[in-house]
């Protein structure tokens, strides 16, 4: 089956179904009267998508990151772990609110579970992880769900350094006593360790309005 998750992936194209489309003709209707007013293709749209999301999911990275070192140098990694718990979601949620967008990190080896995936994401995780098994490049992608009102962005997000390794590497190596104990206080039914330098860690998983992104155009 794994030989069919490769980029676009046909099977997660969703399509809405009963009261869904009944609900989302009027943004059907307002998107394409856009679309013929500035003369737009579906491919310039999933361009600007492509872009937008990009832009959002290395905004979410870096500030997420830019706060976590930040605590670490303070506080140290047990610490920290505190940090994130009570303080990555409101970072997301601001970031999400700005944009008029939803924004997710998900993984199918969580650590907050809140964070488990969607069916509509679980396959797009199951690939990137195929793609990383057999040497091939994970690139970003856009699907279309919701009817195609909703224009879905994933981008895998890496293990990218030692300095992850700390508190998601290996019990036995990476991870200090301490730190430990601290996870499996927060968060007791953690997934989220064993990991190595450069393994998929999960992905940014962004639901972007049609209309916004024509809108951007």
């Amino acid at each position: 089956m794994k030989h069919l998750l490769y980029f676009l992936i046909p099977a997660i194209l969703l399509v809405a179904c009963g009261p869904q489309e009944r609900v989302s003709k009027n943004v059907f209707d307002e998107v394409n009267s856009s679309m013929e007013a500035k003369k737009l293709s579906e491919a310039q749209i999933t361009q600007e998508a492509m872009i937008w999301g990009d832009s959002i999911s290395s905004e979410a990275q870096q500030q997420l990151m830019a706060n976590l070192h930040k605590a670490v140098e303070e506080n140290g990694y047990a610490e920290a772990l505190e940090f994130c718990n009570v303080n990555a979601a409101p970072i997301i949620k601001l970031l999400s609110d700005k944009n008029g967008v939803s924004i997710r990190r998900t993984s199918t080896r969580t650590r907050n579970q809140d964070n488990m995936p969607t069916e509509e994401e679980l396959p797009i995780l199951e690939a990137y992880q195929y793609n990383m098994e057999n040497g091939i490049e994970n690139e970003p992608n856009i699907q279309k769900i919701e009817g195609g009102d909703v224009l879905l962005y994933n981008k895998a997000i890496v293990i990218s350094s030692e300095f992850c390794l700390a508190c998601h590497g290996d019990p036995k190596n990476d991870i200090e006593i301490d730190v430990l104990s601290k996870i499996d206080s927060l968060y007791p039914r953690d997934l989220a360790r064993g990991f190595k330098v450069g393994d998929l860690r999960g992905m940014w998983s962004i639901k972007l309005p049609k209309k916004s992104v024509v809108n951007r155009l």
